[in-house]
């Protein structure tokens, strides 16, 4: 009997260039419904995954991206993000995300 093939969809391609990673931190975020993050920073790259609901995403000199159950982001280091919201005002919003760290780093900076 032949296996089923397993099928790996791309979902996001980030590109860290020469930065050390030593350990990657994951965490489950839940927000409510409409909540916001406020202006903020990462000191180390983070890429996450929508798990349910649908977000509104901008990193400072782009336009704002909507991300939906099943989408991969990127949040660069040291980089202003804008916006990262709950789009919905009824439903909660869920997502996974990976701090990329090096060493004993912040995960989230308030601006």
């Amino acid at each position: 009997m032949t296996q089923p093939t397993i099928i790996r969809k791309h979902l996001l391609t980030a590109t860290l260039g020469a930065r050390q990673v030593t350990s990657v931190e994951i965490k489950e975020i839940t927000f409510d419904s409409g909540q916001k993050a406020g202006l903020h920073l990462h000191p180390c790259p983070v890429t996450g995954y929508i798990v349910a609901g649908t977000a509104i995403m901008q990193i400072a000199g782009q336009e704002p991206l909507i991300l939906k159950t099943g989408d991969a982001f990127y949040e660069p280091a040291d980089t202003h993000i804008i916006e990262f919201s709950n789009y919905s005002a009824a439903e909660p919003m869920t997502f996974i995300a990976f701090y990329l760290l090096n060493g004993d780093q912040e995960l989230i900076k308030m601006l």
